[in-house]
């Protein structure tokens, strides 16, 4: 899907959409041709795994080409006015979007409604901590995740699919794998934006609710990716009471269009 995305809208790639780093080790993509006939494909057998040496700005020009309908490789305005810089904000109307922190928190963290209504701890419904292994997993109490190197690598979006690993939600992977970033204003002056989740490389404790991810500067890249968010209908940013509203999506290498209706995650 970033390939696709690439290939659309970066064959000089003056915002600088692709990074050296995604040719090797665990990025998912190569790049081939002189500036100007730019062209991109995903490696062989990482077509499914999450995009990632991704920057925040990266990720809105994303969502403002999923928004604009794919066509005309306009990056620059729809979902995000990119001219406003680090002060990008969703705009009203906006179709596909980047999750705000609150979002992104509900769909891994809540519980559900009636009297059990609150967060748990971790992405995979539970309080403690999920278990570190290869998927899909067999820990049957606290589910199963891609973090501490347990596979030493990232796993296929969705591949913990067992009904263990998945939030309340429904959605896979919202703890390690791949940092996830979101709309988050931390500091709220544009210098420093949220990311949540954890990733492949890192301890379980950055799987936790509590936790965000420390260098969220937007231009930041190592082993970040995003996940994808739709409303049926333009709307305003939503209040949490709103959220079911929303479909969320994760993003992956390959140059398949993206399916909302089965809820992938990072």
């Amino acid at each position: 899907q970033y390939a696709e995305f690439l290939n659309a809208v970066a064959s000089s790639d003056p915002h600088t959409l692709y990074s050296s780093s995604m040719g090797s080790g665990y990025g998912g993509i190569i790049r081939s041709g002189v500036d100007g006939s730019f062209t991109y494909a995903a490696i062989t057998g990482r077509e499914e795994m999450p995009v990632n040496y991704v920057s925040w700005y990266d990720a809105l020009r994303f969502m403002n080409w999923m928004h604009n309908g794919q066509a005309g490789g306009d990056t620059e305005d729809g979902a995000y006015d990119m001219s406003l810089g680090d002060g990008a904000n969703r705009k009203p109307g906006a179709l596909i979007f980047l999750p705000s922190e609150d979002e992104w928190y509900k769909a891994a963290y809540y519980k559900g409604g009636g009297i059990s209504a609150g967060y748990w701890d971790y992405p995979t419904g539970t309080d403690s901590l999920p278990t570190a292994e290869a998927p899909p997993g067999t820990d049957i109490i606290n589910g199963s995740a891609n973090y501490d190197f347990a596979v030493d690598d990232v796993t296929d979006v969705g591949a913990y699919a067992t009904e263990f690993s998945v939030s309340a939600y429904g959605t896979f992977d919202q703890g390690g794998n791949v940092w996830e970033w979101n709309e988050a204003d931390i500091l709220g002056d544009g210098s420093y934006r949220g990311v949540r989740g954890g990733s492949f490389s890192l301890d379980g404790g950055n799987l936790h609710a509590s936790y965000r991810f420390p260098n969220g500067y937007p231009e930041h890249e190592s082993y970040l990716g995003f996940r994808v968010a739709e409303v049926s209908e333009p709307a305003p940013v939503p209040a949490a009471s709103e959220w079911g509203m929303i479909v969320m999506a994760t993003l992956v290498l390959g140059v398949a269009t993206i399916a909302f209706r089965r809820l992938r995650v990072a």
